[in-house]
């Protein structure tokens, strides 16, 4: 009792401290020892340095690449004007009034598409920024619109998405990315109506208050800069604006699908390599590959100062830094948490509620773990991983097709994962500019309550009429 007493004390003084602006950093290391204090049954310092430093180091060494490649693209498209040719494309399409849903739609086609979340994040923010200022839409929206198209429908429910919270499932139900279509279709269209619909009356109650867009950061002053520079030739074409997202969407699919399964990778089974396998580095793999050519479509069509391009570059990586420390720190407490007894305990009573329901149990156990683990593929991972052929078994017994399963399993982990201590929210508010203060309450919105309220729809329709 006291152990998970101590984890659930370290949760909420890290969600409360994160939530007022105490940085992460500082946080996660302290919030996590704070728990293995209270267990008692590990040594401080060596939890410090082998396990909560070596899951920081594992992250780091797993996702700095995206991380790095996702802003310095980002930066590229908004010093090329790209982003602001995207900006004023979009407008004239879809008009001033949805500016929220171009963003929202713009984040939605790249993650399904199959690029990172986190990459999608730093791609869009200079076009968000553009739009949103244009629109004079308070900048604290700005992170829940991302969060909307890259962190709810795309990542857990549309059929087919090749996100990883999509892909984990399918080794525990014998299933494919588009289990339970039908299902998934009805669970996205729940979630993006219902997120549109808090934000569009948010962005018409701040034009009600009088709010506009706010004052201008440091970075926005060094965009305009750059923006200003670059004044006397005009915005680059429509189609050279969009080729290089075009080119990380396209190629990250054909990487993915075609040309890497060809290779001959019996070497990563071996120990210098990480003795790993394919799947586990394939999307990583086809998202460094489509970003370094995207990059250099990007140089190609928009750059002739090499000046301006090692300014570019410069910035864009330095901006990756501290974003991936955050996240891999969230990482590292999140894997601290885990090897706690007390964690063993809360395991084992989520994952047995509601035995003569798999679905509900599944769902509850996957949410739960998502939210103490602040991550919704980590949370997913280690409920399935633990009862992940249980509830297969249950299933088969009910008369439950698996496809079911996968697609509860993967709406679940969208929920309270977004918790404040999230380290993709974290991120995301931080690239944005935005406090937890000023953004959080409407993020929580879209990524916390309207999928958990898709997900108890689809939970509810697959129990009355089974999957479809």
């Amino acid at each position: 009792m006291v152990s998970i007493a101590g984890i659930i004390l370290s949760l909420l003084l890290l969600m409360y401290l994160a939530y007022r602006d105490v940085s992460v950093l500082v946080l996660a290391p302290m919030c996590a020892l704070l728990a293995v204090s209270f267990d008692g049954n590990l040594p401080l310092l060596a939890t410090y340095t082998q396990i909560f430093m070596t899951s920081v180091g594992q992250f780091i060494s797993a996702y700095f690449p995206l991380f790095l490649l996702g802003a310095i693209f980002g930066k590229l498209m908004e010093d090329s004007g790209a982003a602001a040719k995207i900006a004023d494309v979009i407008i004239r399409a879809v008009g001033m009034k949805q500016t929220v849903m171009a963003i929202v739609l713009s984040c939605a086609i790249l993650t399904y598409g199959g690029v990172s979340l986190f990459v999608v994040v730093f791609a869009v923010f200079p076009l968000a920024r553009s739009l949103f200022q244009k629109a004079d839409i308070p900048r604290r929206l700005i992170p829940a619109a991302i969060a909307l198209g890259s962190f709810t429908f795309t990542m857990t429910a549309m059929p087919g998405t090749v996100q990883i919270q999509n892909q984990i499932p399918m080794q525990f139900f014998r299933t494919n990315s588009f289990a339970a279509p039908g299902l998934g279709l009805i669970g996205s269209l729940i979630m993006f109506g219902l997120g549109m619909l808090w934000l569009n009356s948010q962005a018409a109650k701040s034009r009600r208050n009088g709010e506009g867009f706010g004052p201008k950061l440091v970075s926005d002053e060094a965009s305009a800069e750059t923006l200003t520079s670059n004044n006397d030739r005009p915005l680059p074409s429509t189609w050279s604006a969009f080729a290089p997202i075009i080119c990380v969407i396209v190629l990250n699919f054909i990487f993915s699908q075609f040309v890497i399964p060809t290779w001959n990778t019996a070497y990563l089974a071996e120990e210098q390599f990480g003795k790993t396998e394919l799947p586990r580095v394939l999307g990583t793999w086809s998202t460094i590959l489509s970003l370094v050519a995207a990059l250099l479509v990007t140089i190609a069509l928009h750059f002739r100062s090499v000046e301006q391009l090692k300014a570019s570059l410069a910035i864009g990586a330095k901006s990756s830094l501290l974003p991936v420390f955050n996240t891999a720190s969230e990482y590292g407490y999140g894997n601290t948490i885990k090897s706690l007894a007390g964690f063993v305990v809360v395991q084992k009573y989520v994952t047995g509620i509601a035995p003569g329901n798999p679905l509900i149990s599944e769902a509850i156990a996957v949410n739960s773990l998502a939210a103490m683990t602040g991550s919704a593929s980590g949370g997913l991972s280690i409920a399935l991983k633990t009862l992940g052929e249980t509830y297969y078994q249950r299933g088969v017994e009910a008369g439950i097709n698996p496809e079911l399963l996968h697609r509860v399993a993967s709406m679940a982990c969208g929920g309270l994962d977004s918790l404040p201590h999230n380290g993709a929210v974290i991120t995301l508010l931080l690239i944005c500019g935005v406090t937890h203060r000023q953004g959080y309450k409407d993020i929580g919105v879209v990524s916390i309550l309207c999928p958990l309220v898709s997900t108890i729809t689809v939970l509810t329709l697959g129990t009355l009429f089974g999957s479809f």
